[in-house]
């Protein structure tokens, strides 16, 4: 049988944006991923589907696998013809032991792969806000690991050489911390030098005590940092305030849960990360096919007929299109159409696939459709409008009572991804403070997979407009925060002010 290969891929310090772009073309090649604690779990959604992922952290001393049984692993999985992407913390180099499983691989001749990735040595320290090297501090640097091999009868570390290096990165040394202080210290290091320990770095989980040398342990002990961590050693550290940039942002420290499709999520999310938040993805609606697309289809096949056609969400843009082209017409086909477009994002769906509209409301929603449609003379004319199996009947019927004639075809369905039942328990158990909604479909579904657990009452509830608000209202969970604009970009300034 034809051997694999293997990926040995640095998936950086835990912002999962910075992964290299060689990297993310590993993942998305893959069929087996062997993947760290230290890995962000959201690296995993740019892995196909079908591909096998297999969890090996080690966290407080427990191990999932050995690091025998994870050379064993490798070497299995990469015999079996298999393309394999290990996933490590950081870079795979940089204390990570990549070297012992390529020694692995060597010994069965398994080819293989180094992608690097950003060091939590050097991406903690950027994080909080402290530069490693500067000109005016050090132009010297060493890391050191904190945490030497089992069974080492005498340290390997040269304190007395580590303490002339103007700045010392440790990794790996939270629970050798005193002894770290111990030996610089012993070895000629001044007493008020500055130190900076960094917890769950460059994540929206990330802590930071400052202290010296003498002062730093019973800072880590007041803050209650605990691994895994870094500690830097060095005059640099006195930067930290002055160059803040990553912790002090509107959001930061919120753990944000947004209900959106997992196809959807993204742009929420990054809008939402960028200002802080801790973002949980739970999707609470799963946009599949309709029962049939015969309706669709029969429409399709006679666009010329119509003289408006009206889209009220990016998916009905989305379904539209791939029907289109699965009939063999493209975008001519619509040359004597008109079109309307809910609000903004719709109609930039629209427009990627080269489509202008020609009619958006001031206000989007379909109250707002409506308002833009009373300066239409619409009597005698003939509307198609591809949505959703279950939708508000508000838009047709008012169109109808201008005396269009509205053919309503069902071009997608909104079901409950029963898969996110445990991911909702799970968020919840961790806290939360922050749940986002963009459609009454995510509000009710959400509730739906509650069940009969209580939402806590500090959790805040943020609506993307009227309509939503109206459904969460229904529910019994009024919304605590409601976007003026009805936009993702809206739904995130209004959260921003909010916390404000």
């Amino acid at each position: 049988m034809k051997k694999g290969k293997v990926y040995l891929v640095g998936a950086g310090p835990g912002d999962p944006g910075l992964i290299t772009l060689k990297g993310l073309k590993a993942l998305s090649r893959a069929q087996v991923v062997i993947y760290d604690y230290l890995a962000n779990p959201r690296l995993l959604s740019h892995v196909p589907e079908s591909a096998e992922k297999i969890y090996v952290g080690k966290k407080g001393g427990h191990h999932t696998l050995s690091q025998e049984g994870i050379n064993r692993l490798l070497v299995e999985k990469a015999l079996e013809g298999k393309t394999v992407v290990r996933l490590k913390g950081g870079d795979p180099f940089v204390f990570g032991r990549g070297g012992e499983e390529i020694e692995a691989l060597l010994e069965h001749d398994i080819p293989f792969e180094v992608v690097p990735g950003v060091t939590s040595a050097f991406a903690a320290p950027a994080y909080a806000g402290i530069p490693v090297t500067h000109r005016r501090f050090t132009s010297t640097l060493a890391l050191v690991t904190g945490h030497e091999a089992e069974g080492k009868k005498e340290s390997a570390i040269d304190w007395e050489a580590l303490s002339r290096i103007g700045t010392l990165i440790f990794l790996m040394g939270m629970k050798n911390l005193p002894r770290i202080c111990e030996n610089l210290l012993r070895y000629g290091r001044a007493p008020e030098t500055p130190v900076a320990v960094v917890q769950w770095g460059a994540t929206p989980r990330q802590r930071v005590a400052t202290g010296t040398l003498s002062t730093i342990v019973e800072e880590v002990q007041r803050a209650g940092l605990s691994a895994p961590a870094i500690i830097l050693v060095g005059e640099v550290a006195r930067l930290r305030e002055k160059f803040r940039w990553f912790d002090n942002r509107p959001l930061f420290g919120r753990r944000v849960m947004v209900t959106r499709t997992r196809e959807q999520a993204s742009r929420l999310t990054e809008a939402l990360e960028a200002l802080g938040a801790e973002v949980l993805e739970i999707p609470t609606i799963k946009i599949v096919p309709p029962e049939s697309f015969k309706p669709l289809d029969q429409a399709l096949k006679c666009l010329e007929k119509f003289d408006w056609l009206i889209f009220t969400s990016q998916n009905a843009v989305r379904f539209f299109r791939e029907r289109l082209f699965a009939l063999r017409k493209d975008v001519r086909a619509l040359a004597q159409v008109r079109l309307a477009v809910i609000g903004a994002a719709t109609g930039k769906a629209l427009r990627e696939i080269g489509l202008f509209p020609d009619l958006l409301p001031r206000e989007y929603r379909a109250e707002g459709l409506i308002e833009a449609f009373s300066r239409e003379d619409l009597r005698g004319k003939k509307i198609l409008l591809p949505r959703a199996e279950e939708a508000r009947e508000i838009l047709p019927e008012s169109l109808r009572k201008m005396g269009a004639e509205v053919e309503v075809v069902p071009a997608y369905r909104t079901v409950l991804p029963e898969e996110s039942r445990k991911l909702l328990e799970e968020a919840l158990s961790r806290g939360i403070d922050l749940v986002t909604f963009t459609s009454s479909s995510t509000a009710r579904n959400f509730f739906r997979l509650l069940g009969d657990r209580e939402l806590p009452e500090e959790v805040l509830l943020a609506s993307i407009g009227p309509v939503t608000s109206a459904t969460l209202r229904e529910l019994g969970h009024p919304p605590h925060i409601e976007a003026r604009e009805y936009t993702i970009p809206g739904l995130v300034e209004a959260i921003r002010k909010y916390f404000a």
